[in-house]
């Protein structure tokens, strides 16, 4: 038997890390390009709270796609940015992840994207990437890929490497209680999915295989739980993990055909 395993060089897991944010990001680097979804006010005081180093921002209003990437990095640059900062959804995170990459790499993002793109190897290890994440689903802060939409070929593909995994990760389940029940229900199942997936992956791992079950039985007793009560921390902390597992899980053993479809 032989297997690999990857993530986040760090990971920070618990109620109220996200406030440590700043302290985390000034061991990073000095001016941080933080990149939110299209409703930044509902996290004005964590952004408030990053003091420690110099801030630029950039609200995703949509899902990223190479348009919206090539928009950001460009405004990475011009600032002169060091590192990335992506508090949000998968989308926003996957961003953040992207725009590292091309911090450090000169060219455009067709250069480096699969199928669609040249598909080019990433020259030099990305700058520094901070995620933090505010749904429970989608993992992106442990996976090393950003998807994005190309407007003019219609699909969805990903950039990828080794080296876009972030720097840290911070999963903080207070973050989830701002999500309505019907995010939660449709974050949620895809925690559940990306847990099913790799443990029936062909390439999965005594090890995959042990975070798919332990996520899938948080997900299972909590998924409705949070659903019904949003303020549920129990509940809240069990999807987090969950979400945090599944992103484990398939960065290393991947998915199957329904991801595709999805």
């Amino acid at each position: 038997m032989k297997f690999e395993f990857a993530t986040a060089r760090r990971i920070v897991f618990g109620d109220g890390t996200a406030m440590q944010l700043s302290k985390h990001a000034a061991a990073l680097g000095r001016r941080a390009f933080v990149i939110t979804g299209s409703n930044p006010g509902r996290l004005s005081k964590l952004l408030d709270s990053i003091g420690e180093v110099t801030v630029s921002r950039f609200a995703a209003c949509a899902e990223p796609s190479t348009d919206l990437l090539a928009e950001a990095a460009g405004q990475a640059r011009a600032d002169a940015c060091d590192m990335v900062i992506g508090i949000g959804g998968g989308s926003v995170i996957d961003t953040a992840k992207a725009v590292a990459a091309l911090l450090t790499n000169s060219g455009a993002v067709m250069d480096y994207l699969e199928v669609v793109g040249l598909g080019k190897p990433l020259a030099n290890p990305s700058a520094a990437c901070i995620a933090v994440p505010t749904t429970a689903g989608a993992g992106a802060e442990v996976t090393r890929n950003a998807v994005l939409y190309v407007p003019d070929k219609q699909v969805k593909v990903s950039m990828r490497s080794a080296t876009m995994l972030p720097r840290l990760a911070i999963v903080d389940p207070e973050l989830a209680c701002s999500m309505s029940a019907a995010v939660t229900a449709s974050t949620g199942l895809d925690a559940l999915t990306q847990l099913i997936e790799p443990y029936v992956s062909h390439l999965a791992n005594p090890l995959t295989d042990g975070i798919c079950l332990e996520g899938l039985a948080r997900a299972v007793r909590s998924l409705r739980r949070a659903y019904e009560d949003g303020h549920d921390m129990q509940a809240r902390r069990d999807m987090s993990l969950a979400s945090l597992f599944g992103g484990l899980a398939l960065a290393n053993a991947k998915l199957g055909a329904v991801h595709g479809f999805a």
